[in-house]
């Protein structure tokens, strides 16, 4: 016999004036938790009520109704509308709509009314704020309306503009609410949809690498040529500015590139033309100038330009001021915040009186130049007084020209006869990579050489921290040269201070830390020496022994040539395969002795410094060799440009270094008989740079070597 399907009876609705409702004993809420009472009255007064309290009559001990309610189910919205009566916003006999229980268990109403409340998924929130969004009402309207804050409001617009797309794969727990963020950098759903696909297959689906793929072609606010310009003035020119709503992004990324290199171009030169007012035959403009750019250029001796009396009285002011305090508070164990922040603007203040400008002979001015670039603060700087080789003129000229101006310029107007500043811009050349399959393609000749002056910068600093190996390294080249004829052509230490160039400028070799160093121990010795070079011996007699032997080892330093320099047709008469082998190996010996470390000396392996130069399966070899077979695995599959920056990422701290930047174990030379060149390294195997290609027919260059 078929079993009768129970019928379901629902209970009653009334509605109840708000003095007849008590709040009852049997409500399992107990503890505060979410949105609090005020706001929810204030929900309340704006919507009405939207949800019905659950009540029952109040019998007495007869077990007749007294005409009162109690809410077991229902509390936080009896307690709302309390206040609202209490606020005299709703009269007391307001009628209330409630459904009416006269059976079951109260505590089991009201444990099941707020155990099986289901909150929205976070993506039909987004989704109601679009609309709300769209019907017209404002960002702060929202968030006054829902008890939130505008940028809470603002996040959840950006989140409902993602892709559909994605919003269905993060619907369906595709994806988590932190990788939905990172999509919201850009507003190209089209773009999102391909990163997602690349992302999702390869497994490098990181919040922070989704949104380094998505501003992969784009410029931080950050960046020197930003900060130079102003973000808006390049916002008022039309730029685009990607932000992230979610995370601190330094000011954002620029979209247009190459908006920003235009106005940062326009600048330099507007810039440059005030200087050129100055008189200076020739200004060179860029963002930034390679390592040793002044090389081989006479440097003027100006003069700083006296103090006034007013800026002597502020000097003397500011030194009284700063005696005064660190005399005041010498004994404590902290400085107060307002006194350590005005020390610390006095000392710039000082320092900025300090740094004089200088004054500079016009017959100078004239045949000298400007170099104007911008700094890593995003400050334009100025390095004036520089002479080329083909603008120098005879001390006879020159005492000439100091007396023709001297009695020409008084009272004299300009001449539209007279030439003008030169002002040239320095642009950053692009180079295009080939990318080839084959793993045992030697290194581009043009990346060995990068990689090798770097080296050669770091064991420059290395020996100018060594004297003694210093010393030994000059007596080492002349005990070659006095008594082994033809063997002192394969030193690396090019005695004489014939300070070699770099061919070929690596990125970041100019910011490098061995650059920095160099840089501030030859300018601390620069201010020791005298101006004359009439009073140098003197000058260096007075030094002692230990200045003397830190003196030679810096100078010393400045002729090692560790670069490894492929033969062409300019350098067939002194470049061969053993000359350079020579060389490389003296300098094996010589960064052995001086204990040089690339990595200690800040070197790392990057996209633009090696990874994003060489093949794929160099890159899986270099991640295989520092990392292991399973991480090596984990990038195989993607392509070259993502290949690069993941192994950037996986070889970050390693220590891991490329075979032209590795210390040898032991000289390879050694063991060879006299006078034959053997084997070159793999990294030395005479490839054809595809940045450089040769047409030197290969016969040819066999017979000239």
């Amino acid at each position: 016999m078929t079993k009768a399907v129970q019928k379901i009876t629902l209970s009653p609705s009334r509605d109840i004036p708000f003095n007849k409702l008590v709040l009852s004993q049997s409500n399992v809420r107990r503890v505060k938790a979410g949105i609090s009472i005020e706001q929810l009255a204030e929900s309340i007064a704006q919507r009405t009520l939207l949800q019905s309290l659950n009540v029952r009559a109040v019998v007495d001990a007869e077990g007749n109704e007294t005409g009162m309610f109690e809410v077991p189910a229902g509390g936080r919205r009896y307690r709302a509308l309390e206040l609202l009566v209490k606020q005299k916003r709703m009269a007391k006999t307001q009628a209330v709509p409630c459904v009416v229980r006269d059976g079951g268990i109260a505590e089991d109403d009201s444990l099941a009314e707020n155990d099986e409340r289901v909150g929205l998924h976070p993506l039909d929130q987004f989704r109601a704020f679009q609309t709300l969004s769209g019907s017209g009402l404002s960002e702060e309207d929202i968030a006054a309306r829902h008890f939130v804050t505008p940028a809470v409001v603002k996040q959840r617009l950006r989140l409902a503009s993602v892709s559909p797309k994605l919003h269905e794969v993060y619907a369906e727990d595709g994806m988590t609410l932190e990788q939905l963020m990172a999509f919201s950098v850009t507003a190209d759903q089209m773009r999102q949809e391909q990163v997602w696909e690349n992302v999702s297959r390869s497994g490098y689906d990181e919040p922070y690498q989704i949104r380094r793929m998505l501003t992969e072609n784009t410029v931080r606010a950050s960046d020197r040529r930003v900060q130079f310009i102003g973000l808006e003035i390049y916002q008022q020119a039309g730029g685009g500015v990607l932000r992230d709503l979610f995370e601190h992004d330094d000011g954002g990324w620029l979209q247009d590139v190459a908006l920003l290199d235009r106005l940062v171009a326009e600048k330099l030169k507007a810039e440059a033309e005030a200087i050129g007012a100055e008189g200076w035959k020739w200004i060179s403009v860029a963002v930034d100038f390679p390592y040793g750019h002044t090389t081989r250029l006479r440097e003027l001796e100006g003069e700083p330009v006296d103090l006034t009396s007013e800026e002597q009285a502020t000097i003397d002011a500011l030194n009284a001021e700063q005696a005064k305090l660190e005399s005041e508070y010498q004994d404590a164990d902290e400085l107060p915040e307002e006194v350590d922040q005005r020390l610390g603007a006095i000392e710039a203040a000082l320092l900025a009186l300090e740094d004089r400008p200088k004054t500079y002979d016009p017959a100078e001015i004239a045949r000298a130049g400007v170099f104007a670039s911008i700094d890593s603060e995003g400050r334009l700087c100025i390095d004036r007084g520089y002479v080329r080789p083909e603008d120098e003129a005879p001390a006879a000229d020159l005492e000439l020209d100091r007396g023709a101006d001297a009695s020409s310029t008084e009272g004299q107007e300009a001449d539209a006869s007279v030439p003008r500043t030169t002002i040239s811009v320095v642009g950053a050349s692009t180079e295009s990579e080939e990318d080839d399959e084959d793993p045992a393609r030697p290194l581009p000749d043009r990346l060995i050489i990068e990689l090798t002056a770097h080296r050669t910068l770091a064991l420059r600093d290395a020996l100018a921290e060594n004297p003694a190996i210093a010393f030994q390294a000059v007596l080492h080249n002349f005990v070659l040269t006095a008594f082994y004829r033809f063997a002192s052509s394969g030193s690396c230490l090019e005695i004489g201070l014939r300070t070699p160039t770099f061919p070929s400028q690596a990125p970041g070799l100019r910011e490098s830390a061995s650059a920095k160093a160099v840089e501030v121990r030859h300018e601390a010795w620069k201010a020791r020496l005298p101006k004359s070079e009439n009073d140098l011996w003197d000058a260096l007699t007075a030094l002692d022994d230990g200045a003397q032997a830190s003196l030679f080892a810096h100078c010393a330093s400045f002729a090692v040539n560790a670069v490894y320099e492929p033969a062409n047709r300019y350098n067939q008469g002194r470049v061969s395969a053993h000359g350079v082998r020579t060389r490389l190996d003296q300098a094996n010996v010589l960064a052995r002795a001086a204990g040089l470390d690339m990595v200690q000396a800040g070197w790392r392996p990057t996209v633009d410094n090696y990874l994003g130069r060489v093949t794929k399966p160099r890159i899986l070899e270099a991640v295989r060799e520092a990392k292991g077979e399973s991480s090596a695995q984990l990038i195989e599959h993607l392509k070259k440009a993502d290949m690069a920056k993941e192994a950037e990422r996986l070889l970050d701290g390693s220590g891991w270094l490329p075979e032209p930047l590795r210390l040898a174990d032991s000289n390879p030379s050694s063991a060879e008989p006299e006078g034959e060149a053997g084997p070159l390294p793999e990294f030395l195997a005479g490839e054809e740079d595809p940045e450089n290609g040769s047409d030197e027919d290969p016969q040819q260059l066999d017979a000239a070597e």
